[in-house]
């Protein structure tokens, strides 16, 4: 059966970000994610995984200055030492929070740049992120994002995710499969998932339109999860959706797949 993982930046919003850990506990979930830990220390992230007995799925590396508009940083030449120290950022609180996967967002494109050196920027950043986790055994994730929630992304379907994969070189980059995003951008999801399943470390769900939770919108997910299932996808399924309503009051369409 597929596994369902919170993640705490969009769901489970009318409590505050460090109180939303015991309110996925006691929705049934047993792993979170979210966007960035770096408001809180640590300690303090650490103390809520232990006391509600969570595993710590995912979280982003700094992806520059997030309220100013910043998306990453990683095909931008002109900030690798930004991102270097991101880098190492980031590993002091996978050391301990025991998180195993971390996802490199790959920024906006930056302007006057040609695809040539913005492409070559994300590999390099992509290649010395790869080397500095490795050392604690820790997978790079790789996303593609829909152009429509973010406008110049730099890295926008499956094929170009693929592409760079296999360009960076790296074992343990992956990639992050998004289904809300690859609706918007290329349909097909159950034979590219089936097509890229070894490459893919972890996956994210949201329907389309709006954003919510499956079954408020077009993707038939029943067929997809199934699918997923029967295909044997081992990882965690991260649930990176806007709640319609209160957020336990839409968690009824995980009944069937628990």
């Amino acid at each position: 059966m597929p596994k369902f993982n919170a993640n705490l930046s969009m769901m489970f919003n009318e409590v505050p970000f460090l109180e939303r850990f015991g309110a996925a506990a006691l929705a049934g979930f047993e792993g979170v994610e979210f966007l960035f830990p770096y408001d809180f220390t640590p300690a303090q992230i650490g103390e809520q995984l232990e006391k509600h007995k969570l595993a710590m799925v995912l979280f982003n590396m700094p992806p520059g200055d997030f309220a100013a508009g910043d998306r990453g940083t990683a095909c931008d030449p002109a900030r690798f030492g930004e991102f270097q120290d991101g880098v190492g950022k980031a590993l002091e609180y996978a050391k301990v929070l025991g998180v195993k996967q971390l996802h490199v967002m790959a920024g906006l494109k930056p302007r006057g740049l040609n695809e040539e050196t913005m492409r070559e920027a994300y590999l390099a950043s992509l290649r010395f992120a790869a080397a500095e986790t490795a050392k604690l055994g820790i997978d790079v994730l790789i996303e593609a994002i829909n152009t429509r929630d973010i406008p110049g992304f730099y890295l926008n379907t499956s094929d170009q995710a693929i592409d760079i994969l296999h360009y960076a070189g790296a074992p343990n980059i992956k990639f992050q499969y998004d289904i809300y995003h690859m609706q918007i951008m290329e349909g097909d999801l159950a034979p590219t998932i089936s097509k890229y399943l070894a490459k893919i470390g972890h996956m994210q769900l949201a329907d389309t339109p709006g954003r919510h939770e499956p079954g408020t919108g077009e993707i038939n997910y029943d067929f997809l999860f199934g699918h997923i299932d029967r295909i044997g996808y081992q990882g965690w399924i991260g649930c990176e959706y806007r709640p319609a309503g209160k957020t336990e009051d839409g968690l009824g369409w995980m009944a069937r797949w628990r």
